[in-house]
């Protein structure tokens, strides 16, 4: 079990993600639409807690100031060992920022932050499938190709419990 902070996309950026999640699943590529409970969403995690406290976890990051709206510019597909697919996001200094003050204010709470998320470790991404054979990646890849390049807004965010796809808004958020 895991708890992300996740930046959420706006209502355009979600529609098309969720499409792309549906071309790839009707070509048996399976995507995060279909993967453990079914209640995933387009995201871009900051951050991946192991261990936390929901309250101090929630009161850390509701005290960040407000950043505003986030845009992406998406034009890569990237893989991570085991299969995990993803769009590779050019991200700028702001959004490096962001994600580092994130975890600061995460650590403070005593959570137990994921290496992957480290500051300096970190690899910005929004998955698509989490486990894709060898085999399907040609399929993969053209789809993906269809829809890329694609410029997206992150507009809210929410703290994301990955093994039930519970969630709760962060209101103040990106």
């Amino acid at each position: 079990m895991a708890l992300a902070v996740c930046l959420l996309f706006n209502r355009r950026t979600d529609r098309i993600l969720r499409a792309l999640w549906d071309r790839l699943e009707d070509l048996g590529v399976p995507t995060l639409k279909s993967h453990t409970h079914g209640r995933h969403v387009p995201h871009l995690s900051l951050a991946v807690l192991r261990e936390w406290d929901g309250d101090k976890v929630r009161k850390a990051v509701e005290a960040l100031p407000r950043g505003g709206p986030i845009s992406l510019y998406f034009d890569a597909l990237g893989t991570f060992r085991r299969g995990r697919a993803w769009l590779v996001p050019a991200v700028g200094a702001d959004v490096l920022g962001w994600q580092e003050r994130m975890v600061s204010a995460l650590t403070a709470t005593g959570a137990d932050l994921h290496r992957h998320y480290e500051p300096g470790r970190w690899v910005p991404h929004c998955t698509l499938a989490p486990r894709v054979p060898l085999a399907a990646l040609p399929i993969l890849a053209a789809t993906v190709y269809d829809v890329l390049p694609l410029e997206a807004i992150a507009d809210h965010a929410a703290l994301i419990d990955s093994s039930t796809g519970h969630f709760w808004p962060l209101p103040n958020i990106p």
